[in-house]
């Protein structure tokens, strides 16, 4: 009798440690990450296997196919930013795409199986790794009509131009708008958001990547090499400046009076924007889900393509990101973290 309590006592302590969740597996909760341990060159960036994470209750656990490098990464890595970020080690990743793997108890627009594009705050980054967190603020539905690659590629960039053309200078139907490095990541997207909003669009960008502007939408490519910009684009009603120094400089004086120009790279100065008449603004983006949305919105009506020019295995990640530290990547470039779902059904 005593043996049969005893068995009986096991069963239920077996059955109840599962109904609250037993361990995981541990081959099942590890993960490959590109991960940092102190601040660098590139050699400092490691692929590690590491723990999986777990959502909190506001949180989505991404399973992520495909991670976008951005300038931004490379001056975490080398600790330009480091009073902003987290604490080491770090995996490096502004933004990613992936399906939703697993959702916290508090959350409510999306549930697993979900196809997603995510854009990280400084804080949280992450998505050079197997699976990422994300709250519902970071995400967006991805569009049918693009590629887990090209939607990974549009979080950060997509929501910087959104944000510098839209949010702040308020660029509207008619009017007119200079992008500076229109065949980078963020110009080649804001020439698209331009457009779509019924703006004319001057761009600059090196003679190779000339038909490239056009083919993005362009009115009026500009060959920085051989052309003085500010003697083709004048009285625009807004300057987006991914640039910074020179061409900033000299992009006071193409600005009608009352206009404005945001840079994301540099600091508009106060003299200059007042002897012109004319506003200035730094823009540093953060998450929104409505701008995330409205990307997409775009996207799915065909009015917006991210380009992506390269992709590289995680085991490339250091060039990668020596690519992209060159200054002169034409649209985006991007990891390939997991398996894309429609090609692993086929």
């Amino acid at each position: 009798m005593k043996r049969v309590r005893f068995a009986g006592l096991i069963a239920m302590l077996v059955s109840a440690a599962t109904a609250s969740g037993s361990a995981p597996d541990p081959e099942t909760a590890k993960m490959r990450a590109i991960v940092i341990h102190a601040y660098g060159g590139p050699e400092v960036m490691k692929l590690e296997h590491m723990a999986r994470p777990e959502p909190a209750d506001d949180e989505i656990l991404i399973r992520v196919v495909a991670a976008s490098i951005n300038p931004v990464d490379v001056a975490i890595r080398k600790g330009y930013l480091a009073k902003l970020v987290g604490n080491f080690p770090l995996i490096l990743g502004m933004d990613a795409s992936g399906i939703v793997e697993k959702i916290g108890n508090k959350v409510t627009k999306y549930k697993a199986g979900d196809p997603v594009f995510a854009f990280f705050t400084l804080k949280g980054e992450g998505g050079y790794a197997e699976f990422v967190t994300a709250k519902e603020d970071e995400l967006a539905p991805k569009p049918s009509t693009i590629s887990f690659a090209q939607a990974a590629g549009v979080g950060a960039a997509g929501a910087t131009a959104w944000e510098a053309l839209i949010g702040t200078a308020n660029l509207h139907a008619g009017q007119t708008v200079l992008i500076h490095g229109g065949s980078g990541g963020v110009g080649h997207l804001a020439i698209q958001i331009a457009k779509a909003k019924g703006a004319k669009v001057f761009a600059t960008a090196s003679t190779a990547n000339q038909e490239f502007l056009r083919q993005m939408g362009a009115d009026v490519a500009i060959d920085y090499t051989r052309t003085k910009f500010e003697n083709v684009a004048k009285d625009v009603d807004v300057v987006l400046d991914t640039v910074g120094r020179d061409t900033l400089e000299r992009s006071y004086g193409a600005v009608k009076k009352g206009g404005i120009i945001v840079s994301i790279v540099d600091e508009p100065k106060s003299a200059a924007l007042e002897a012109h008449g004319i506003r200035g603004v730094t823009l540093r983006c953060t998450p929104k889900a409505g701008v995330l949305e409205e990307l997409s919105k775009l996207m799915e009506a065909k009015k917006l393509t991210p380009v992506i020019s390269q992709t590289f295995p995680m085991t490339q990640a250091v060039q990668a990101q020596d690519q992209i530290a060159t200054g002169h990547t034409r649209g985006k470039i991007v990891l390939n973290i997991g398996q894309d779902p429609v090609h692993r059904a086929l």
